[in-house]
């Protein structure tokens, strides 16, 4: 992987933030963004407990998908308190996808302001959660919707790799799905990493990104971008979702969550290893094609 680092901003103007990133499709971190909200202080486990500690939660191991794998499947469920305890005591490498804690205690929408200032189209009836236990993973996907994301990070650091949506195929995506057949977790080390150079060779021309975020820090990723989170500590981080800003971008994510979904689901449950074998077929053939080209 050819890898550059995110630029970094303490603060920035709607007026530079559009030229310099959002027109360009290209992310930034702001350090300063979030930190004159109520929630930068108050939000902590302790106060979540408090708040929604009763409430049920379905929790997602690190186990890549297969080809029975039905799509944001959890892997089991708890209260969101006993989950906090449970990650508090050590490494646990457990995470709660796409948690609308805000329809459970609406008050918390009172502790941040929207950034209306930076870009529109903000869906503000969904701000939504993201929470893992120390080595927890967010393999390597890009966002169904194609939405534009600001992902403010809480408590603890997670780590990110970033690439354009058009490295999809240096990537190895799966047909008809938004997930890497590739394995990416603990890329930055070496004695770790579980990525084949040899079994995915196309990853080594992709072109991307790589920051480690903490408390405050505020990452712009621009729709349909790939990344791959791996929780250094435990945390929790908030999403703000911002619909794409072309038409092209709309009509795409549209086409994903209406045909592109269906059809794989469908496909999954009649056919399951066959469909998994054309994807892998076709899987490479696209690689293949990219390594030639570069």
């Amino acid at each position: 992987m050819q890898l550059h680092p995110v630029d970094i901003v303490d603060e920035i103007s709607g007026e530079d933030f559009k030229k310099n990133y959002y027109d360009l499709q290209k992310p930034v971190v702001i350090r300063n963004l979030s930190k004159e909200w109520i929630a930068y202080n108050k939000w902590t486990w302790e106060y979540f407990k408090e708040v929604v500690g009763d409430k049920k939660v379905g929790i997602y191991n690190n186990v890549k998908s297969d080809a029975y794998t039905p799509i944001n499947k959890a892997d089991d469920y708890t209260t969101f308190g006993e989950y906090v305890d449970m990650i508090s005591k050590g490494p646990a490498a457990w995470r709660i996808f796409l948690f609308n804690i805000f329809s459970h205690a609406p008050q918390l929408t009172q502790d941040f302001t929207w950034p209306d200032h930076l870009m529109k189209g903000f869906v503000k009836r969904v701000p939504m959660l993201f929470t893992g236990g120390k080595g927890s993973i967010t393999h390597m996907h890009f966002d169904i919707d194609l939405s534009h994301i600001l992902h403010t990070q809480f408590i603890g650091r997670k780590r990110v790799l970033l690439f354009p949506y058009k490295e999809q195929h240096k990537l190895y995506r799966k047909p008809f799905e938004v997930l890497s057949l590739a394995d990416f977790s603990n890329y930055y080390d070496h004695d770790k990493s579980k990525l084949d150079v040899n079994k995915f060779p196309a990853v080594q021309f992709a072109q991307g990104f790589d920051i480690t975020l903490e408390h405050g820090d505020t990452l712009f990723m621009p729709g349909g971008y790939w990344h791959h989170m791996e929780y250094l500590d435990s945390g929790f981080a908030m999403s703000l979702r911002a619909l794409n800003n072309s038409v092209t971008g709309k009509l795409k994510g549209v086409w994903n969550l209406v045909g592109m979904r269906n059809i794989d689901t469908l496909l999954k449950k009649t056919m399951p290893q066959t469909w998994y074998e054309w994807k892998q077929k076709k899987i490479y053939e696209q690689a293949d094609k990219e390594m030639h080209a570069a």
